[in-house]
C-alpha cells in the first residue's frame, strides 16, 4: 500500500511538472512569436526611414549639382572675359611696337644720313688740313729765311727757355711746399711733445748714488780696519769695493765702479757697524746675505717697473737687468725712473700718431738697458742693449729702436724716432739732470769758444741754460749761403766735442747795414 502510494505521488510530480514544462514552452513560444513580430515591425521601419533618406539624398545632390554647374558657367564667363581683356591689351602692345618700330626705322634713316654727311665732313677736312699743311710748311721755309735757324734750332731755343722758366717755377713751388711742411710738421710735433709733458706728471727730482758710510765714533774706523788689516782686506774681498778711511770725521768712504756692488758694500758695512761683531767669518756671512737681498730687490724693482708700464712678457734676464738700473745714475738721474719716463712719453706720443703703444712703452722702458751691464763689456750702451734684447727674444723693431737711440743705428722707424725724442724729453726737462756749477760754466764756455774758432764770427753767445747758442758774423766776410754751411759745422763740431743731455741749438745771425747821412 505504501509502495502505491509511493508510486502514485512520483506519477503525480511528474505529471505537474510536464504541465508546468508545457507551460513554460508555450510561454517561450509565444514570446519568441511576438518579438518576431516586432523585428518585422523594425525592419519596415527602418526601410521606409531609409527610403526616405535616399530621396533626401538624391534631392540635396541635384541641388548641389545644380548649384556646382552655375558656379563652373559664372567661373567660365570670368574667365573669358579676362582672356577677352588680355587679347585687347595685347593688341594695343601689338601697335605700340609696331610704332616703335617705324620710329626706329626712321631713326636709322636719319642716322645713316648723318654719316653720310659726318664722311663728306671728315673728306672736306682732311682736304683743308693738307692745304693746311702746305701753308704752315711754306711759312716755315719762310721764317727760318727771315730768322736765319732752323726749325729744329728754334725749337731746341724754345725748350731752353721753358725750361729755364720751369726750373725757377719748380724750385718756388719745393721751397713753398718744403716751408709748409717744416711749419706743420714744427707745430704738430710741438703739440703732441707738449701733449706728452703734461700728460706724465713725474717729479721733478733726481737721485745720487751715495758711496759713504756714516759711523757713530772714530773707535770703529779701528775696528773696521782689524788687527793687521784683516777686516778691511776681507770687505774689499767680499765685496769687490775699495774701502777709504782717512781723516773724514766719523765717515768711511766706498769706492768702486760697479754700482751694485758698491750698495752691497754700503749695506753689509751698515749692518756690521750696528751689530759690533767685526771679524772675516762674520763679515763673509753678512756679504753673503746682503748679496742675496739685494738680487731680490733688484729683481722686484724690475718687475714694478714692466707692471708700472703695463709691458708683459719680457724676458726674466732683461727684468733683473731692469732693475740694476735702479742703482745707475745718468747726471745724477735715476737710469729706472728715467727708462719709465721715456716708456711713458713713448706710449703717449704714440697714442697721438696712430701707432702701438704697448710696443712704443716696450722699446723706451729697455732703450738703456745697455747700461746695466759692466764696463768689461765694450761698446757703445745702445748697441750693447740692442744685442740683449735680440739675444732675450725681443723683436726687431725694437731692437733696432733701442741700437738707434743715440744715432749709433740711423733710425728708419718712426718707433726709432719716437725712442729718441722721448729720451730726449726725460733728459733734457727742468731739474731731471744736475750738473756741478764748474762744469755747467765750462760748458757753456766751451760752446762760445767753438763758435769764435771759426772765420768770420764776430760774437758768440750761450743762452738758454746752454741749450742754444747764437753766433753774430760780420755780413762782409760772410754769405747767406757761407751761413748755412758755418751753422751746420758748428753744430757737428759741438756733436764730436762736447758731452751733454738733450740737444743744442744753433743759430746764426747776419745783418747788414747802411747808413747815410741827410746834409
Amino acid at each position: 500500500m505504501e509502495n502505491f502510494y509511493l508510486i502514485a505521488s512520483i506519477i503525480l510530480g511528474l505529471v505537474i511538472g510536464l504541465i508546468i514544462g508545457i507551460w513554460f514552452a508555450k510561454h517561450r513560444v509565444d514570446r519568441l512569436i511576438l518579438k518576431k513580430e516586432e523585428l518585422e515591425h523594425l525592419r519596415e521601419k527602418a526601410q521606409a526611414e531609409a527610403e526616405r533618406l535616399l530621396q533626401e539624398a538624391k534631392f540635396k545632390g541635384h541641388e548641389h549639382a545644380f548649384k556646382l554647374r552655375k558656379e563652373a558657367e559664372d567661373a567660365i564667363k570670368e574667365q573669358r572675359a579676362e582672356l577677352r581683356d588680355q587679347e585687347r591689351r595685347l593688341r594695343q602692345k601689338e601697335e605700340q611696337v609696331n610704332h616703335k618700330e617705324d620710329l626706329i626705322d626712321h631713326k636709322e634713316i636719319e642716322v645713316l644720313e648723318k654719316e653720310k654727311k659726318l664722311q663728306e665732313l671728315e673728306h672736306t677736312i682732311q682736304t683743308k688740313k693738307k692745304d693746311i699743311d702746305t701753308l704752315v710748311a711754306r711759312q716755315r721755309e719762310q721764317l727760318e729765311k727771315i730768322a736765319g735757324m732752323s726749325s729744329q734750332e728754334a725749337r731746341d731755343y724754345l725748350l731752353k727757355s721753358l725750361e729755364v722758366e720751369v726750373r725757377q717755377d719748380a724750385a718756388r713751388l719745393i721751397k713753398k711746399i718744403e716751408t709748409e711742411a717744416k711749419e706743420t710738421a714744427e707745430k704738430r710735433a710741438k703739440d703732441i711733445i707738449s701733449l706728452a709733458i703734461s700728460r706724465y706728471a713725474g717729479e721733478y727730482v733726481s737721485e745720487r748714488t751715495v758711496s759713504v758710510v756714516n759711523l757713530p765714533n772714530e773707535e770703529m774706523k779701528g775696528r773696521i780696519i782689524g788687527r793687521e788689516g784683516r777686516n778691511i782686506r776681507a770687505i774689499e774681498a767680499a765685496t769687490g769695493i775699495d774701502l777709504i778711511i782717512d781723516d773724514t770725521p766719523e765717515a768711511v768712504l766706498l769706492s768702486g765702479f760697479n754700482p751694485v756692488r758698491r750698495e752691497v758694500a754700503r749695506i753689509a758695512l751698515e749692518r756690521l757697524v750696528a751689530d759690533g761683531r767685526i771679524h772675516p767669518a762674520r763679515i763673509e756671512e753678512v756679504v753673503k746675505k746682503v748679496e742675496k737681498e739685494i738680487d731680490t730687490v733688484i729683481r722686484e724693482a724690475g718687475e714694478q717697473a714692466t707692471f708700472d708700464v703695463g709691458i708683459y712678457g719680457i724676458h726674466p734676464e732683461l727684468i733683473k737687468l731692469l732693475g740694476k738700473l735702479r742703482f745707475r745714475t745718468s747726471y745724477s738721474q735715476n737710469v729706472l725712473q728715467h727708462s719709465v719716463e721715456v716708456a711713458f712719453l713713448c706710449g703717449v706720443m704714440a697714442s697721438e700718431l696712430g701707432i702701438k703703444v704697448k710696443s712704443a712703452k716696450r722699446a723706451g722702458l729697455l732703450h738703456d738697458i745697455g747700461k746695466a751691464v759692466d764696463h768689461e763689456v765694450e761698446g757703445p750702451h745702445a748697441i750693447i742693449g740692442a744685442n740683449l734684447a735680440k739675444k732675450y727674444g725681443e723683436s726687431k723693431e725694437i731692437v733696432h729702436a733701442i741700437a738707434a737711440h743715440h744715432e749709433d743705428v740711423k733710425p728708419n722707424t718712426v718707433l726709432a724716432v719716437l725712442v729718441q725724442a722721448a729720451d730726449a724729453l726725460s733728459g733734457a726737462r727742468p731739474g731731471a739732470r744736475r750738473e756741478m756749477f764748474e762744469s755747467y760754466v765750462k760748458r757753456l764756455e766751451d760752446l762760445e769758444k767753438i763758435a769764435t774758432e771759426f772765420a768770420g764770427v764776430q760774437k758768440s753767445y750761450a743762452i738758454q741754460a746752454g741749450r742754444e747758442i747764437r753766433i753774430m758774423v760780420f755780413s762782409d766776410r760772410v754769405s747767406d749761403a757761407e751761413a748755412v754751411l758755418l751753422c751746420r759745422e758748428v753744430a757737428k763740431k759741438i756733436e764730436s766735442e762736447l758731452s751733454y743731455p738733450g740737444q743744442i741749438k744753433v743759430t746764426v745771425i747776419r745783418e747788414t747795414r747802411a747808413v747815410e747821412y741827410a746834409k
